[in-house]
């Protein structure tokens, strides 16, 4: 059934993420190819479609996005806010879109919430999207040029960073290492069998 009404709701997109709820779908999109990076602005966005495929632009949604590290606690309050913008993406025009910046890798949750600006166009909704934020590239202290619409909770939530991010090595950097580590004890070890 839910692959019925998910037909109904938002054209296929590959590599999107898809959620719905009440009488209204979104399919989420992170640039770049949906693979964001710990300490690095993305641009997320949403495509808002109500039932029949009609989309809802940012202008007929009073939405609001959070965004949760997982696993999260029930009362916990959200790491940012994001304020949403209208952007232009693909063939989608004036839809909810926001940069966000995540701290570090991990999972996180977004939470899209929304009702009509005027009267009863579509339910309320509230919409939960999973995502996995892989290590960045760069540090997120590091100087940048960032555009003018990056938010003040983005800008916010860098600071915090400087505080609390820890310096950590890559997975294969640290195998590789005691693998060495391994290697020259062998060494020392048959040298002195040997002699």
């Amino acid at each position: 059934m839910k692959t019925n009404l998910l037909s109904l709701l938002i054209p296929a997109a590959s590599a999107h993420k898809i959620e719905i709820a009440e009488d209204v779908g979104a399919t989420l999109h992170i640039e770049p190819n949906d693979t964001p990076r710990a300490g690095e602005a993305a641009q997320a966005w949403f495509a808002l479609t109500r039932k029949g495929g009609k989309v809802i632009p940012l202008k007929e949604c009073n939405c609001e996005l959070a965004v949760y590290s997982e696993p999260r606690k029930t009362a916990e309050a959200p790491l940012v806010q994001p304020t949403l913008q209208p952007i232009s993406a693909e063939r989608y025009q004036g839809i909810p879109g926001a940069i966000i910046t995540f701290p570090k890798p991990g999972a996180y949750q977004l939470e899209l919430t929304g009702k009509p600006t005027n009267g009863n166009a579509f339910q309320p909704f509230k919409l939960k999207f999973d995502v996995t934020v892989a290590a960045g590239t760069r540090k997120a202290t590091t100087n940048r040029q960032e555009t003018p619409e990056v938010s003040q909770e983005v800008q916010n939530v860098n600071s915090n960073q400087r505080s609390t991010q820890n310096f950590s090595l890559p997975f294969w950097v640290m195998g590789l290492g005691i693998l060495v580590l391994i290697g020259g004890i062998f060494a020392v070890v048959k040298t002195l069998r040997s002699n």
